[in-house]
């Protein structure tokens, strides 16, 4: 790997080898982040749960979703290697139905910690999406998940806000 990306790179150590980055030294900040995924779920399925959430027989849907983004948010560290274990202050999870085909999902993730909370917010966003995805596969396999992104970050040494 050429210097100039390992160098970059914040969990490689400068013998190339994958690390933990040391936060001991840092400031205790309030850190929030933010992450969305949609979920293009077909105009069926979704003329199915626009009237609200659709129950299916693993229960309902976006309710269980929701309780699934929380559970994994606070896991993450057990998920990916390299995360800092993390008492979240806050995790909230919405999901919001998007015509003519789709549902956006936003996970928000709340620290006062030493460390950003990008990881919980987006790992929340991707589990409820594939929680959605495995309750409503049942009725079609055309489902598609997309766009899982960060779309703000506060708290630590750099802001971040995506502005699309």
């Amino acid at each position: 790997m050429p210097d100039s990306v390992s160098s970059s790179l914040t969990h490689i150590n400068p013998a190339g080898q994958p690390a933990m980055v040391n936060v001991g030294g840092k400031a205790i900040t309030a850190r929030l982040a933010r992450a969305r995924a949609r979920v293009r779920l077909g105009a069926d399925i979704l003329a199915l749960v626009q009237a609200g959430d659709l129950p299916t027989r693993k229960g309902p849907v976006f309710q269980t979703a929701i309780l699934a983004g929380v559970m994994a948010a606070k896991k993450t560290a057990d998920l990916i290697p390299l995360c800092h274990p993390l008492g979240l202050d806050d995790c909230q999870l919405t999901i919001e139905v998007v015509l003519p085909d789709s549902v956006l999902i936003e996970c928000s993730a709340r620290v006062t910690g030493k460390t950003g909370v990008e990881m919980e917010a987006l790992t929340g966003a991707s589990v409820a999406a594939l929680t959605i995805y495995d309750m409503c596969k049942a009725m079609s396999h055309d489902i598609v998940i997309e766009q899982v992104r960060l779309v703000e970050k506060t708290g630590g040494k750099s802001d971040f806000h995506h502005l699309g």
